[in-house]
């Protein structure tokens, strides 16, 4: 039995990854990725990146991808909670436009692996939240796009609850929407 539960979502590909955990009183141990566990459910993809950020409650990235070299990523969270979401942008996918969203947590230390092909964003939900993700290819700023977060064509529900204002990166608050990008 492999360390991890995949869960596919009702968008092909796109999967959540729940890495068994195994604790006891002195903390835990888990593996975050393991290339024949993957490999064995079809996620045969090469890292070639890693990246981490730390953000404040309200933070909003995203929604990211880019025109050439897309990155497909396998994203967690290290402490904090977030509301990740993926939005298909395969042109012939029978669920193009449509977005997907995981609670990722510091506590539920779930995965979720975003394909080439996506736009992908995260909205910090918790204080602060530190995020990781692995990335199948480099990233390049000249080929670096993404959807206005809250595009209304996509109508994704963030999860804001209480957060009153988002907080967007001057770059993010320039974003287009699809019908502006031309999809």
């Amino acid at each position: 039995m492999g360390h991890f539960n995949f869960i596919k979502t009702h968008i092909e590909d796109l999967v959540v990854i729940e890495p068994r955990v195994f604790g006891d009183d002195r903390g835990y141990f888990m593996e975050t990725y393991n290339f024949n566990d993957f490999k064995s459910e079809g996620l045969d993809m090469t890292f070639v990146q890693d990246n981490q950020s730390k953000s404040k409650k309200g933070v909003l990235r995203g929604l990211h991808f880019q025109t050439q070299y897309p990155q497909g990523k396998l994203v967690r969270v290290l402490s904090g909670e977030v509301f990740d979401v993926a939005v298909d942008l395969r042109k012939g996918s029978p669920t193009y436009k449509q977005w997907h969203g995981v609670l990722l947590s510091g506590d539920n230390k779930k995965q979720f692996y975003v394909p080439e092909g996506f736009a992908h964003g995260f909205v910090v939900l918790s204080d602060e939240a530190e995020f990781v993700y692995k990335c199948t290819n480099y990233y390049r700023p000249e080929f670096e796009s993404g959807i206005l977060w809250n595009d209304p064509e996509l109508n994704i529900d963030w999860h804001l609850n209480d957060i009153k204002d988002v907080l967007l990166s001057e770059k993010d608050k320039g974003l287009k929407t699809l019908k502006e990008l031309g999809f």
